[in-house]
């Protein structure tokens, strides 16, 4: 079965004759832009063999901002336009990169949720996740409008991504979801609508997204604010959030799931059997997932993004394992 039919058919929960795997990474330094960053990433998906491919959106991550200083700011933004160097160089990328490998795999993009976005550009010009909070305490109204505003710019990047860079869909990241930042009803009525309408966009152009809910920096989030989002696989922090992939199908309504690696690491330490098993060890974890879980419905891969330090001979592991069985 070629890797595109295997993806394709693990999204959907049809046969398989093997779990698909990806892992993905962050680009730094001259690969994080331009072409070099198209050659990085062809040359790790071709040579660790992964199943898929998931184009990371480096040196995008802060959405660009005006300058905000105070909570009233937030009123000044207005949706980019497909001209926009923060569209046009990411589509350029992603568009390269599918010319290359994308009729052997298939190929995500990463998308922010709106509310991550924001944060983002808001460190860049000055602004703390604290001031942020602030403003939303302050002015609700007026940063929800930025929000409002960001959705529409994203959702139109996730749709020439896939439109006119030929990406199979998006791999869409919530973040804010942790317990102490909202109450469910807070984040509901003030993020959850940017979070869809974004979603829901990149649902019009392609029935085949992801929806990553972000255990970033290991913080525990309400799994339930996203358990009905419209997407048709889900990827959580299965070790942060203690969810495992078994009890993620029940919560998630049975909808393909993709994970079950730690990738916790912290530019000092490493967690998990991907970064400290021995090859008979990770193949045996590998093995046990699939097991567990059923080949029906589950793709291989991590809570988040892996150390860019990791040996990728330890990705070929479980590859192989993967298609042992």
């Amino acid at each position: 079965m070629e890797k595109r039919t295997r993806v394709l058919n693990a999204m959907n929960k049809r046969e398989v004759d093997h779990v698909p795997v990806g892992f993905w990474f962050h680009f730094s330094g001259e690969e994080a832009a331009g072409d070099a960053c198209v050659q990085a990433h062809l040359k790790y998906y071709r040579e660790t063999d992964l199943d898929f491919v998931k184009i990371m959106c480096d040196s995008y991550f802060p959405y660009p901002l005006p300058e905000i200083r105070t909570a009233e700011d937030w009123k000044t933004l207005k949706p980019l336009t497909a001209g926009d160097s923060f569209i046009r160089e990411q589509v350029e990328r992603a568009k390269a990169i599918v010319g290359e490998i994308g009729s052997d795999r298939c190929v995500f993009y990463n998308v922010f949720a709106p509310f991550s976005s924001l944060r983002f550009g808001a460190e860049a010009v000055g602004v703390s996740d604290e001031g942020v909070m602030a403003h939303l305490k302050e002015n609700r109204n007026a940063v929800m409008h930025a929000l409002d505003v960001i959705a529409q710019s994203n959702a139109l990047l996730a749709e020439l991504l896939i439109t006119e860079a030929g990406c199979d869909g998006i791999y869409y990241c919530v973040q804010g979801g942790e317990h102490d930042r909202f109450s469910p009803e807070e984040y509901k009525r003030v993020i959850s609508p940017s979070d869809l309408y974004v979603l829901e966009h990149a649902n019009r152009f392609s029935e085949n997204n992801i929806l990553h809910m972000c255990g970033w920096a290991g913080a525990k989030n309400r799994l339930s604010l996203w358990k009905d989002y419209p997407a048709k696989v889900v990827n959580w922090a299965v070790h942060v959030e203690e969810v495992s992939l078994e009890e993620g199908r029940y919560l998630f309504g049975g909808r393909t799931a993709l994970g079950g690696f730690e990738t916790f690491w912290d530019g000092k330490v490493q967690r998990g059997v991907l970064y400290h098993g021995s090859k008979e060890e990770l193949q045996a974890y590998t093995r046990e997932l699939i097991l567990n879980h059923g080949k029906t419905g589950l793709m291989l891969g991590g809570d988040c993004t892996i150390d860019a330090k990791l040996d990728w001979e330890r990705l070929r592991w479980i590859v192989e394992a993967a298609r042992s069985l």
